[in-house]
């Protein structure tokens, strides 16, 4: 044998190698070599194609970079429809679901189900010629999807070539294969802060992670993210035939496909139900997120009689879990100081999935709150996002206890600043007592710079205790006295960073009474009741000397909140903050009458806002069609005339469309508005 031969068969065999180790480590989860022995396997074989580049092939572990940038994706046609699935989320729907495969079947006896979790990721199917990738498209519309053969090619767990053993199932001359593409929690963690560090935006939640980095349009960047895949059922199959889903599952794991280690053939509906219940309480341990169980009948012959309504299959169902609600544990409870001094107990919890959105924390409101749940550091609990927002611990599983859990109390001395913390026999929290406490100070500045008060770019609460921290600012209006030689020689600050801050600030001086009213943090004042104040007042003179009778006269205005108002312009210090401020010539506009018109579109009708507007914050949205006569509320009910759905909606959207109430999207929002 001559040396090209000599070479040859070690690139083959290295090929062989690495795709064996791939596929104990990505289908298997047994691993035999560690990294660092896979990456000198690696840098051998990438040595040997670059000094004999005649010997690469498209299916070579190294061909899964190094792709050219594309325009933009061609359409990648489903020979077999790629179909969603009908969710169940009771039991009962569970249990009518097989009611109805009985119905159709005309069968009593004992039908037998797989059980599979339900991936939270992007299903893909990918389609493989004579055991060679060939081609992989993401799901759209069922029929049509986006052609993203080339970065699939850069996830390692996706194999490029079948394996073709003889204990293995023959190849099928032409298969398509359908998978979840998916990224795990740690991993998920990890690119967060990797684009942290970088200052670029924070992925949502891993699903959506996992979305972004399949649909670049560089591969490049789609080979440096964390992407894997696990494979569950199969479309189009040439070649071959299997009886059972629980067959195909094991042929596919056989040729190399990682599917999901935790699917299970189940002898029963009732012990699907069971299964589901076990996942559950197993997810939050799980390395990935999981929305739910999928349910298949297992015969495939069945399936085929049972065949499909206009978008589902009649023989699956995803059996969801409480979209707004998760079980995860409470790591520690710590103690967070507000701008009015009020000590928030928060929970720090497991991170998990709730709603869409990765969760960390959950506010514990108060310590009656606390005690009134039994809330321990360690318990089990389940999270919910009340207004589909604010994470919440909504229930302890004090079964689960172990003994280890431990009672928090509430710390006698502030956490920020050492000062007293006191009840007041009329408050429900503690509060710190001094005004001068750092954490209230950098709370206060951070929500006068927020977007729905002055809209300072760039002032976030990072920045605001760094500033805090290192004396360059003690209160609000220092923010106005702030120079460009007192940032630059801040890490993180360059010349062009410090402009930019800087001529944010100076443009806030440019604002609407209601924002500067909002912007002062008054207590019980929000951005509707500033609006309120500023349309009836028409002027800041006329509100500082407002009493609260005057106060009263405001539909929406209770004697609470007037003491409040009356009582904020009448403090001193508030005066003299206030003086301090207009001193740097701020020019507040006074709104011109905006009353609700009659006849009006939005008259009357109760609206509910959910997911992430582009053009505007939900707030000013909610603000926009309440000055129309709407009502703006927090959740979805048959009384709901109008639910907005803006990019990544919550449960509310589901159960608009449940109650059948009309949804907008935020472009026929916006043209509803012009009209």
């Amino acid at each position: 044998m001559d040396e090209k031969q000599d070479t040859g068969a070690n690139v083959e065999e290295l090929r062989r190698l690495i795709d064996h180790h791939n596929y104990r480590y990505y289908a298997l989860d047994q691993p035999e070599i560690s990294d660092s022995e896979y990456d000198r396997l690696f840098a051998e074989l990438v040595r040997l194609e670059n000094e004999n580049p005649e010997l690469i092939t498209p299916d070579s572990p190294t061909q899964r970079v190094g792709f050219a940038p594309i325009e933009k994706f061609l359409p990648f046609p489903h020979e077999m429809p790629l179909l969603s699935l009908e969710n169940a989320t009771t039991e009962k729907d569970v249990i009518e679901f097989e009611a109805r495969i009985r119905r159709h079947l005309g069968y009593e006896g004992p039908i037998e189900y797989v059980a599979e979790p339900k991936m939270d990721g992007l299903a893909v199917e990918m389609v493989y010629e004579n055991g060679v990738f060939s081609g992989a498209g993401t799901r759209g519309d069922g029929f049509t999807g986006e052609d993203v053969t080339v970065n699939v090619r850069t996830i390692r767990s996706v194999p490029l070539r079948l394996r073709a053993e003889r204990r293995n199932p023959p190849l099928p001359a032409r298969i398509a294969i359908r998978c979840e593409v998916f990224i795990e929690k740690k991993d998920f963690e990890a690119l967060n802060e990797t684009r942290a560090r970088a200052s670029e935006p924070l992925f949502a939640n891993p699903r959506n992670a996992a979305a972004g980095s399949l649909r670049q349009l560089d591969p490049s960047v789609t080979a440096t993210r964390p992407l894997r895949a696990f494979f569950y059922g199969v479309g189009v199959l040439e070649g071959r035939q299997f009886e059972t889903q629980w067959e195909t599952l094991n042929a596919l794991k056989l040729w190399g496909l990682p599917v999901n280690p935790r699917s299970t053939i189940c002898s029963s509906i009732g012990e699907a139900i069971d299964f589901y219940n076990q996942l559950a309480e197993e997810r939050e341990k799980l390395p990935y997120e999981i929305d739910g169980m999928v349910i298949k009948v297992n015969r495939l012959d069945w399936q085929s009689e049972l065949g499909e309504k206009s978008r589902s299959p009649r023989w699956a169902i995803a059996f969801k879990f409480n979209p707004d609600e998760a079980q995860t544990h409470v790591l520690d409870i710590r103690v967070q100081v507000g701008r009015t001094g009020i000590l928030t107990p928060v929970a720090f919890l497991n991170p998990v999935l709730v709603g869409g959105v990765t969760v960390k924390r959950a506010t514990l409101h108060n310590m009656d709150e606390i005690e009134r749940k039994g809330i321990c550091i360690g318990d089990a609990v389940m999270v919910h996002r009340a207004g589909d927002v604010i994470p919440e611990v909504s229930e302890v599983l004090k079964s689960r206890r172990t003994g280890d859990e431990r009672p928090f109390r509430m710390p006698s001395a502030c956490p920020s600043c050492g000062g007293e913390v006191v009840r007041l026999p009329d408050e429900a929290f503690h509060r710190c007592l001094n005004l001068n406490c750092p954490a209230q100070v950098k709370a206060s500045i951070v929500h006068f710079a927020s977007r729905d008060a002055m809209n300072i770019e760039g002032l976030g609460h990072k920045i605001v205790s760094r500033f805090i921290d290192e004396n360059i600012i003690s209160s609000v209006p220092d923010l106005y006295t702030l120079r460009k030689e007192d940032l630059e020689h801040l890490p993180g600050f360059g010349e062009k960073s410090a402009s930019n801050l800087l001529d944010s600030i100076e443009g806030s001086k440019e604002t609407t009474l209601s924002r500067f009213l909002h912007a002062l943090g008054v207590s019980h004042v929000g951005s509707h009741l500033a609006e309120l104040l500023a349309s009836h007042f028409k002027s800041l003179d006329a509100l500082r000397s407002a009493s609260v009778a005057q106060l009263q006269e405001i539909a929406g205005i209770g004697e609470k909140v007037a003491y409040a108002v009356n009582s904020y312009f009448a403090n001193p210090a508030n005066s003299q903050l206030i003086d301090d401020l207009l001193s740097f010539g701020f020019r507040l506009k006074i709104p011109q009458p905006s009353g609700p018109v009659d006849g009006s579109f939005w008259m009357d009708k109760t609206v509910v806002f959910t997911g992430a507007l582009s053009s505007l914050p939900r707030p000013e949205a909610a603000r926009v069609v309440a000055l129309r006569g709407a009502r703006v509320t927090d959740s979805v009910s048959k009384n709901t005339d109008i639910v907005i759905a803006g990019k990544d909606p919550g449960a509310k959207l589901a159960k608009a469309e449940k109650l059948g109430v009309r949804i907008m999207n935020e472009e026929e929002f916006a043209r509803m508005l012009d009209e």
